[in-house]
């Protein structure tokens, strides 16, 4: 028998979505092992996000199981699992090499089986989408801020940001030693270095008492923030904000300092590959060089000895194309899978409207009784505290139903947009390994892989979920032929379904049209 450990976990991301407290959790837990007649041994709770490995619990549990003394997880959805592509990985490894027997989650069907894992890679895949769509939200907040003219960072020296207004506003304490600062050096007579000894000569120093660094004077000089532009990731925007000095003064200043100094230009290069490896020997850097008319590709040796030799070019790039070929797959297949995905979205969407009225009737009942019941107090049928209890009862029900009502609403189909979103990179790979715009390939390589090492002349990496599961199955995009679930598996299996925020529930084995042979 399977010897089972519970796993709980709730984060403060999580609390503008509903998610179970960790007590909710316990008890669906409870109730779903007594259901299903589970063997719970051990149970590790712990509030702290899944976004990054390092959770304690977490790893305490993945010990235990892979000591032995367990062999299977229950938890109420995978994303209390894992949010972040090491822990979801490594779950989906140890269920590779049996240390794990067994995933069971309330709301999200499971069965340790190719196309199980494939979904279960989706589903990690789906709750890693969910935080980095946090940071895109942040993203667009900033956008928003910029093109409203707004700053949306810590105010620059001399100006200070309103907590009221959100807006940034002159400080009154630095702003006449900072605009003073920027006309005297727009005059050419000092240099970085005379310019700060100036200003600590009247008073202006750093927190620590100290005259600001060359770093600092360096980076007010050529900050456009002061004569009323924002300068942010690259771009530039009209600030609302009140300039401190003009346009043609900031043009001087910038005159000085190219007159006494050029900054150092960016080196321009043609090689396409760098910057996305490191040496796996001795984590030094890899740098590029021609000879003979040809790329090759080495360590540094910037961190001591290194027996690393040269790889050209041109073995780099069969390397990194096979790669890619392993995560493609056919136009036939990708075609077949949205459309399976459209029709799951269209079926869910069918099954959560019958879902939601069978609910909104339930709480015109719930309304009904409550009307019944103030109707038996007021003619003193039953007592206060008899009417108390029970209308207690009933809100608590009725408060329920419109829960369901508001997660079945926020999580329709959710998980479905990060699965068509891996078909179509998938579908693309085979343009991808093809192609001879190697910044392309780059870009997609950065996309579906990680911590990429060279070593004897072999590129090594980790595959992101869930492209990982697609990968290690070897020729999968070659001999992928189609076939129901049915055939692949005789055995029906009863599906864990779900209405709940969130939860990226797979259909079960009769739900399903069609699969790749190969999962």
């Amino acid at each position: 028998m399977i010897k089972y450990i519970a796993y709980c976990r709730k984060s403060l991301e999580d609390e503008g979505r509903q998610i179970l407290s960790i007590i909710s959790q316990q008890t669906e837990i409870k109730e779903f092992a007594k259901r299903e007649n589970l063997e719970i041994i051990a149970w590790f709770t712990e509030a702290k996000t899944a976004k990054k490995p390092g959770r304690e619990k977490f790893e305490e549990m993945m010990k235990v199981i892979e000591s032995g003394k367990a062999d299977g997880i229950i938890a109420w959805n995978p994303d209390r699992l894992a949010r972040n592509s090491v822990d979801g990985g490594r779950i989906i490894y140890d269920l590779d090499t049996g240390k794990i027997k067994d995933l069971k989650f309330p709301t999200f069907w499971f069965e340790d089986t190719s196309q199980g894992k494939f979904m279960l890679s989706i589903a990690f895949g789906q709750s890693k989408y969910y935080v980095d769509s946090l940071s895109e939200n942040v993203k667009r907040g900033i956008r928003q801020k910029l093109r409203r003219g707004i700053y949306p960072g810590l105010a620059p020296t001399g100006y200070l940001n309103d907590p009221i207004s959100r807006t940034v506003v002159p400080d009154p304490k630095r702003w006449k030693f900072i605009q003073k600062a920027l006309l005297e050096y727009s005059q050419g007579k000092h240099s970085m270095a005379s310019l700060s000894k100036l200003m600590f000569s009247w008073g202006f120093t750093n927190r620590f008492g100290k005259p600001l660094n060359l770093s600092t004077i360096q980076n007010f000089l050529m900050n456009p923030f002061y004569y009323g532009v924002i300068r942010y990731a690259g771009e530039f925007y009209e600030g609302t904000h009140k300039a401190m000095i003009t346009k043609s003064t900031f043009d001087k200043i910038q005159e000085v300092l190219k007159q006494r100094g050029k900054p150092r230009k960016m080196r321009i290069h043609n090689f396409p590959f760098l910057g996305l490896m490191k040496c796996a020997e001795c984590g030094a850097s890899i740098t590029a060089q021609i000879q003979k008319g040809h790329h090759y590709y080495n360590c540094t040796k910037k961190k001591g000895h290194c027996s690393q030799k040269y790889l050209r070019e041109e073995a780099l790039v069969k390397q990194l194309r096979e790669s890619v070929r392993k995560v493609a797959i056919s136009d036939l297949w990708a075609k077949k899978i949205l459309e399976s995905l459209n029709k799951e979205e269209e079926a869910d969407r069918e099954k959560a409207m019958e879902v939601l009225t069978n609910l909104k009737s339930g709480i015109a009942e719930l309304d009904k009784k409550i009307d019944k019941l103030l109707e038996a107090y007021l003619e003193n049928i039953v007592s206060v505290d008899e009417y108390q209890t029970k209308k207690q009862n009933l809100i608590e029900m009725k408060s329920q139903l419109k829960q369901k009502i508001a997660e079945i609403e926020e999580s329709q189909s959710f998980w479905l947009e990060p699965a068509r979103e891996f078909i179509l990179s998938c579908s693309e790979a085979k343009i991808i390994a093809e192609t001879q715009n190697f910044g392309e390939l780059f870009v997609y390589l950065q996309k579906v892989g990680a911590n990429f090492l060279l070593s004897d002349k072999k590129v090594r990496f980790s595959w992101q979920e869930p492209y990982n599961f697609l990968a290690a199955e070897a020729g999968a995009a070659k001999n992928s032929t189609w076939s129901g679930w049915r055939d692949l598996n005789s055995q029906p299996h009863r599906p864990k379904r779900c209405a709940l925020a969130n939860c990226a529930t797979p259909r079960s084995p009769e739900e399903n049209s069609f699969v790749c042979s190969n999962y």
